[in-house]
């Protein structure tokens, strides 16, 4: 048994965050005084996530600092949930980056089919990743193909979700590797059209813009109609007539395309036709046909009260501009903003997070406000309410900030990194939340503020601590005794200067390190797969729901 000490020993402890020696007086036993790892500050390893880094880096990101390469399915996990393709990002050609991706696929698809299958699934179901999905699905069909692995036909199918996806995939498929297409490939599109081939889906997707059109597509594929549509034959067959420029009569059975031939003729005569909501649901008229046909001579007021009880969810938040420029009524504007707040609307939805606040930056009125705040606050359930103190730091450098995810996107990556930054604050017990680039800024959050409106106030102050990417540095200089740190950013830190250790080192071993990735690039700024090293990624709030099973000790696998 062991023996105390008569007289207090003096004992060195050294701060784990400023590495200062601070000196204290403890009566210890002999026992404690040699122990190493039994300490008061002891903490069980909250458990790895599924995404996985080199424990020694091997390489630098592209600032310069310590680079950690990932495994490929880690690598191809981040790419795809941050990749919108055929994009240039601040670090890497559109062309790299493709090819990149392709690469990827390859590899992980003839490896492991099966998690390919399940993860490419996932990503267009609920990851929502359009292209991503689609070119995935296809070039794991390739690699399957070439390595004689059976399968691929279910993947193809599997990302085809919307009616004009047919189409683009053997647009994709030709322009990569020519006319002639593999029977698992068109069988696959054969599932896929047999499911999304109806008469609203026809008058939406099969317009003059898209080089391969349902007659096209019928044409490659071959489809047979499916059991349960008796009428899909003559729904073919019309497609391929109207393809084709040829004015034969519409089949009795295609009712809803009788009908929309009808109210465009009658139109012209009578524009007033476009204000019965019936009418125009009958017919299958979208909302972009109606205006159009409508054109000026139907006040926009009128017309968009005809329109709104038809209309789809993202129609519905990509006017809300549109309504108040037409003078909608408050009654109206009422009904809008209740289907926006609607938990189920919102779920079915499947939108990114950041889209609504990119129409929260759009409106004028601020009568969209509270629903548009409670959406965004809806399309984050799986984010976790932290217990304990949590740090989290959220990257305003100039490769987050200079431009949007897309061409045609205003919506940048330090944009949707503040959206889950200040959410994740104002759900927690006790949140420190921080922008940093060169420095750091303390953001304060209020109890029971708008989170739309926190993030928009956080991402105007982007700038103010420069525009450099020092994450070892801005860790040091907040963390305070946390529970937990979080690092929102897209990883491509500058090495610390004075060379004091890269975050992994920063950041103590028993404190759990979360990094949500948003850049998808090869190398990332700590060890992630080490123990309290986790890493995400993704525009959605779907891997957040990893979190309380990595802290509780359970089984974190990936989210699909």
């Amino acid at each position: 048994m062991a023996q105390l000490v008569e007289a207090p020993t003096k004992v060195t402890v050294v701060d784990l965050n400023s590495g200062t020696p601070v000196w204290r007086r403890l009566p210890l036993s002999k026992g404690d005084a040699l122990s190493k790892f039994n300490t008061r500050a002891a903490r069980p390893a909250v458990r790895p996530g599924p995404v996985v880094a080199e424990p020694v880096p091997t390489g630098h990101t592209y600032e310069g600092g310590a680079g950690y390469a990932h495994d490929a399915k880690s690598e191809l996990f981040l790419l795809a949930v941050a990749n919108f393709a055929s994009e240039q990002t601040f670090y890497e050609k559109a062309a790299d980056r493709d090819r990149r991706y392709v690469d990827l696929v390859h590899t992980v698809a003839v490896v492991d089919p099966e998690w390919t299958a399940r993860f490419l699934r996932w990503l267009r179901a609920e990851a929502n990743m359009r292209s991503a999905s689609l070119i995935g699905a296809l070039e794991a069909a390739k690699a399957m193909l070439a390595a004689n692995m059976p399968g691929s036909r279910g993947i193809v199918a599997s990302v085809l979700q919307r009616a004009d996806e047919p189409g683009e995939a053997l647009a994709y498929w030709t322009a990569s590797y020519g006319r002639a297409v593999p029977k698992p490939v068109k069988r696959g599109i054969v599932d896929a059209v047999a499911r999304l081939y109806t008469q609203r889906s026809l008058l939406k997707y099969d317009t003059p813009s898209h080089g391969y059109r349902f007659a096209d597509v019928i044409d490659l594929v071959h489809p047979t109609p499916a059991a349960d549509k008796p009428w899909q034959g003559e729904l073919f067959r019309h497609a391929l007539e109207r393809r084709h420029g040829r004015d034969s009569e519409i089949p009795a059975v295609l009712t809803i395309v009788a009908a929309h031939a009808a109210q465009r003729r009658e139109a012209g005569g009578d524009p007033a036709r476009m204000l019965d909501p019936d009418a125009l649901g009958r017919a299958g008229l979208t909302w972009e046909q109606t205006l159009s046909l409508a054109g000026p001579a139907v006040a926009k007021e009128r017309l968009w009260a005809a329109l709104i009880p038809t209309m789809g969810y993202m129609a519905l938040l990509r006017n809300l501009r549109g309504f108040d420029e037409a003078g909608i009524d408050d009654e109206l504007a009422a009904r809008v903003a209740a289907r926006l707040a609607d938990p189920a609307e919102v779920a079915r939805s499947r939108q990114f997070p950041y889209r609504f606040l990119a129409a929260y930056e759009q409106v004028r009125s601020l009568r969209w406000g509270p629903a548009l705040d409670k959406a965004l606050q809806l399309s984050l359930a799986n984010l976790p309410a932290l217990p304990g103190r949590s740090l989290i730091l959220v990257d305003t450098s100039a490769s987050m900030s200079s431009g949007g995810f897309s061409k045609r996107s205003t919506m940048s990556p330090v944009k949707a990194a503040a959206v889950f930054g200040v959410a994740l604050a104002a759900r927690g017990e006790r949140v420190d939340l921080y922008g940093f680039a060169d420095g750091v800024f303390r953001h304060e959050v209020a109890t029971g503020a708008a989170v739309i409106r926190e993030v928009d106030r956080f991402v105007k102050r982007v700038g103010e601590v420069g525009h450099g990417t020092r994450i070892a540095e801005s860790v040091r200089a907040t963390l305070r005794g946390h529970d937990r740190v979080f690092v929102i950013s897209d990883m491509q830190t500058f090495a610390p200067r004075g060379g004091t250790g890269d975050v992994t080192e920063v950041v103590p071993r028993g404190t759990p390190l979360y990094g949500f990735n948003l850049g998808g690039y090869g190398r990332t700024a700590f060890d992630a797969g080490t123990p309290n090293r986790i890493e995400f990624g993704g525009l959605t709030d779907a891997t957040f729901r990893m979190i309380p099973l990595i802290e509780a000790g359970r089984n974190a696998d990936w989210p699909f």
